[in-house]
């Protein structure tokens, strides 16, 4: 501990030396009573007294950042052909090599980066909104039977991934509870359902202090995975069996508007005002309706992002019938598009992978399960189940995005194949509404009845 006569005030900066249990050791200055000059002492202080030196940005610098991860990332990929075979999505190109750069400046440096996080809940929310206002019924009729297929293939999934994480745990003398929290708690259901999990975990009767830690890390491993295998997965899939493909060049033919952000077509100012008016409606009554859903059913809390696009497809059904307003799916995409690339920037550049350099090996071990499961599953399983064509591998594509931890990751994954390869109807249909809607309902009965069958 600090000598008693050594005093150090809430600002006062320290050199840490090494870690031992709760304490750090640490080395710094002190000045005498009486004395102008400066020595060098040494003790411990609590882990949890000691901060980082952090350099804090505000909205604005944020915002300059993550246009500059998509940035960068395009130009990487217009750079390197490997990338553009695999279709690499933009933000996790440019988002890693933010993340790692960040890495190397709080391992050498010790220097912590703080970002402005206050556009990352609305662009996540404003993308899910314009998904909804782009899903009319009819594309919804169009989706019904493969929408049926493709749920029941993820329903398996989430109870395989559950049943590998608590598997590989007992076979390491681990808790089975890190098992859950490496299975379909993170892995399906991303860092927010692994948030909420953990903080039942960590309390009683599961008393799992690590739970917050475990979640995290698991859930960062996910969405880097999510959107470095699902473009490589689809394009092994269509050479390994020769399919037929649309061609890109009817990417502009009569397409549902998050199959080609490409697509060019004059927006006057009138229509983007009106669009954004719609999205803008979505964010205000989802968000009411979240917290009133939380506040009058505490137990059923669904993501915020499920009750916006939910009002999207209402708002645009409602308008439509009505003949009050035709919802421009163009102009909708646009804000859609930009706002789902803008998030996953976000996303990478603050991962924290310093967490996934902490883990222990029974961690690693899960987590590399996890990622061969999700490819042989996509490739065996998703891929024959949905059709074994074109629209199958897209499919596949992004059941690897959302099937390790993201919805957004798993529309990009599709973006890039469809952009390189041509459109794909059925998949942007079925993949948004079973990730958005059912994902999390279906999540959260699957890990309670894990929880009832597995001996904790």
């Amino acid at each position: 501990m600090l000598d008693s006569s050594h005093v150090l005030h809430a600002n006062s900066k320290v050199e840490v030396l090494g870690v031992s249990g709760d304490f750090l050791s640490v080395k710094y200055k002190i000045q005498e009573k009486g004395q102008s000059n400066t020595h060098v002492t040494f003790g411990f202080i609590k882990k949890d007294a000691a901060t980082l030196s952090a350099f804090s940005f505000d909205f604005y610098f944020t915002l300059v950042c993550m246009v500059l991860v998509l940035l960068v990332g395009r130009y990487i990929i217009s750079k390197v052909k490997v990338l553009q075979d695999y279709n690499i999505p933009e933000p996790v190109v440019g988002g890693i090599l933010a993340a790692v750069f960040i890495l190397c400046v709080y391992q050498f440096l010790h220097v912590e980066f703080k970002f402005d996080s206050s556009l990352k809940d609305p662009l996540m929310l404003a993308f899910f909104s314009s998904i909804g206002l782009s899903a009319d019924f009819t594309s919804l009729k169009k989706g019904g039977k493969m929408l049926g297929i493709f749920l029941i293939v993820v329903v398996v999934l989430l109870f395989l991934q559950n049943i590998i994480g608590v598997g590989v745990s007992y076979i390491m003398g681990q808790n089975p509870l890190l098992g859950m929290l490496g299975g379909s708690i993170t892995m399906s259901g991303g860092h927010g359902t692994g948030a909420a999990w953990a903080d039942i975990f960590k309390k009683a009767p599961y008393d799992f202090s690590a739970a917050t830690e475990v979640a995290m890390a698991c859930a960062t491993f996910g969405l880097v995975m999510g959107g470095l295998i699902g473009g490589p997965t689809a394009r092994y899939l269509i050479k390994k069996h020769n399919l037929k493909l649309p061609g890109k060049e009817h990417n502009n033919d009569d397409s549902h508007g998050f199959e080609t952000p490409n697509k060019e077509r004059l927006i006057t100012p009138i229509s983007f005002v009106e669009s954004l008016a719609l999205i803008a409606m979505c964010l205000l009554i989802g968000t009411l309706l979240s917290d009133y859903s939380k506040s009058v059913f505490s137990g059923f809390n669904l993501p915020t992002f499920v009750y916006c696009l939910f009002v999207g497809v209402i708002l645009r059904n409602v308008l439509s019938a009505l003949s009050i307003h035709q919802v421009f799916d163009r102009e909708v995409s646009v804000l859609g598009n930009v706002s789902l690339s803008l998030f996953l920037a976000f996303a990478m550049m603050t991962l924290n992978l310093w967490e996934l350099v902490a883990l222990a090996l029974p961690m690693v071990v899960i987590l590399g399960a996890q990622a061969i499961c999700m490819v042989l599953f996509a490739l065996f399983i998703t891929f024959r189940f949905c059709g074994k064509d074109y629209d199958a591998a897209v499919l596949a594509a992004g059941h690897c995005g959302f099937g390790l931890g993201a919805t957004p990751t798993a529309m990009v994954n599709m973006q890039t194949v469809t952009s390189h390869y041509g459109p794909s109807h059925t998949a942007f249909i079925v993949v948004p509404l079973v990730g958005a809607f059912f994902i999390d309902l279906i999540n959260a009965i699957v890990i309670q009845t894990m929880l009832q069958i597995v001996p904790l």
